[in-house]
């Protein structure tokens, strides 16, 4: 085989693991454009490798990208954005590649808001410890290797980490799609009412709203009282001129599935300008998420631009 034919067939070998690749980095940092840099990254180290000394090309590439994460998460940049209460996890539509295997429960919440946000409380390596045995179904020798760390500090940091997503983690198992959609159809159909005594009915009694104010605050906007995040919800979604100003015009709502869970996007001429995401436990609401900044929903939008939605809840919001 000549040089060109083996870069193809190197090529070809990446390619061949980049989704799988894509998905550790976005479990690992929450963030779509970070997740793929760090692909990139990956893809420029495999090209300049000793291809030939690798045995084992997956587990290379596994070690690399974790490392080129765990490298971002404990950078001084980094560790200032979160610290400040602004950072919530980019949202994926369903089906995008990025979101990885969802052949089991662990699978699926590993890649939920919900634990991806919980995940913040881990140190970096707690993360990486925790997605890949719980995600991915590395051996902890496995583990020990990519991270170069010992079995035994791999089965502590996977202890602790699992201890206190479990400790955090109010609401967790998979919940009936028909039934969720209907709450939120609800809720929907309550807060564009101004039916505030059912919106609060439809909420848990430790329920919490949280919203990236479109972008516009330095900090999460965050609410735990089911009566205030009604009042603030049926005030968030009641249209107004300045509103639809900001959105660059009048959106259609539609439903949709957002890393697994019931989402509303907001779109305007196929361009998605805003989503609210709701975590569904016991027939109510327990988390709701309003996500409008831009940067975050650049993956999400180019993901529904590709997408055959079905009719829109509200026509014109």
């Amino acid at each position: 085989m000549d040089g060109t034919a083996t870069d193809r067939f190197d090529t070809g070998r990446f390619e061949a693991s980049r989704f799988r690749l894509a998905s550790l980095a976005y479990r690992l940092l929450g963030s779509a454009a970070d997740a793929e840099d760090a692909v990139q990254d990956a893809f420029l180290r495999w090209q300049a490798a000793d291809r030939q000394r690798i045995e084992v090309p997956e587990a290379w590439l596994t070690r690399v990208v974790t490392n080129l994460c765990l490298d971002r998460l404990r950078s001084a940049q980094a560790r200032r954005e979160r610290a400040v209460g602004a950072w919530l996890p980019d949202p994926l539509l369903d089906g995008d590649p990025m979101l990885g295997p969802a052949d089991t429960v662990e699978q699926r919440e590993s890649v939920s808001l919900a634990v991806l946000t919980l995940m913040e409380r881990l140190s970096p390596l707690e993360r990486a410890v925790y997605l890949l045995r719980e995600a991915f179904s590395y051996h902890h020798a496995e583990i020990a290797e990519i991270l170069d760390i010992s079995e035994s500090a791999s089965q502590q940091h996977l202890h602790r980490a699992r201890r206190r997503i479990t400790a955090a983690r109010r609401h967790r198992g998979d919940v009936d799609p028909a039934s969720a959609r209907r709450i939120v159809e609800e809720f929907l159909a309550a807060a564009s009412s101004g039916r505030t005594e059912r919106l609060v009915a439809l909420l848990t009694d430790d329920a919490t709203a949280i919203s990236d104010g479109a972008g516009l605050s330095r900090t999460l906007l965050r609410y735990d009282n089911p009566q205030r995040i009604a009042t603030v919800v049926r005030a968030g979604l009641t249209p107004t001129p300045a509103k639809r100003r900001l959105a660059g015009g009048t959106p259609a709502v539609h439903y949709a599935l957002v890393n697994g869970a019931p989402a509303v996007l907001f779109v305007v001429d196929g361009q998605v300008v805003g989503a609210v995401t709701f975590d569904v436990t016991g027939g109510r609401i327990a988390t709701v998420r309003g996500i409008a900044a831009p940067a975050r929903l650049v993956r999400l939008a180019e993901a529904w631009r590709r997408h055959e939605p079905e009719a829109p809840l509200i026509a014109r919001w």
